[in-house]
Formats: structure tokens, C-alpha cells, sequence
């Protein structure tokens, strides 16, 4: 199963993938965000409605299987209250969902995927992903 599917790694392996992927088998994670410059960068073409792919864990292994049920690209000041609550992160507001969000993005880790010039502000392009865990 795992073989025939694109693996889908949330943020880094470690204890932030690990409460995200256990809030995915939990069922209380059923979005996710990322930027539209990360799949610029990589050369990978945005996420679209009906793919499928393997969530991987931090160990590399794969721990189900979800399908993309809805995306849309907007402005980091667009996303709306209920995308940032069905991420299953605690948040409660998009501000406390975009302080989680912009920390990540600024990151040293995603610096140096996104290249030290990279500004996330209110106009950077955000890619609202819905999901449904189907194996």
C-alpha cells in the first residue's frame, strides 16, 4: 500500500510530527496548512482534490492513508477561524493559529528550505488543504 503512495511528512520528524500524526489517527486533525513557496521551491505541483497519500511518521514509517477533499490558496490574512481550529493543533483563533504558523515558517529549519530572503507576511499565499483518513 505504502509503495504505491506519495508519503506525506508533516513538519520535521520529532515530537512536532508526532502529536501531529497521532491528532490525524485521533481524527481531530482534518486540515493542514503549508506555503505555497514550499512546493515553488521543491518543484512539486499544489495538492488537488482526490489524492491520496501516506502519512509517514517521525521513524519513517507509514501510519495511514489520507485523501485531499478540498484546497484553496489564499492570502495568510484570509484563512478563516475554521480551517485553523479542524488543524487539531488547540488553536482557538487565527491569531493563535497564525503566531504557531509564522514560528514554523521562520524557522531555521524552513530558512533553509525557503532560501534566508523568504518574508511571510499578511499577503504570503497559504495552502488550505481539508483531508479524510480513508486507510
Amino acid at each position: 500500500m505504502a509503495e504505491q503512495l506519495t508519503p506525506i511528512e508533516f513538519m520535521f520528524p520529532g515530537p512536532g510530527r508526532d502529536r501531529i500524526v497521532a491528532a490525524i489517527r485521533a481524527g481531530e486533525k482534518t486540515t493542514t496548512s503549508s506555503l505555497e513557496q514550499e512546493y515553488a521551491v521543491a518543484g512539486d505541483p499544489l495538492p488537488a482534490v482526490g489524492e491520496r497519500g501516506v502519512v509517514i511518521d517521525s521513524f519513517g514509517e507509514p501510519v495511514c492513508v489520507i485523501e485531499t477533499t478540498e484546497v484553496e490558496v489564499v492570502a495568510l490574512r484570509d484563512v478563516p477561524l475554521a480551517h485553523a481550529i479542524a488543524e487539531g493543533e488547540g488553536y482557538a483563533s487565527v491569531a493563535q493559529w497564525r503566531d504557531g504558523h509564522v514560528r514554523f515558517w521562520t524557522s531555521d529549519a524552513m530558512r533553509d528550505e525557503l532560501g534566508d530572503d523568504f518574508v511571510v507576511d499578511d499577503d504570503t499565499r497559504v495552502v488550505l488543504e481539508q483531508f479524510a483518513v480513508v486507510g
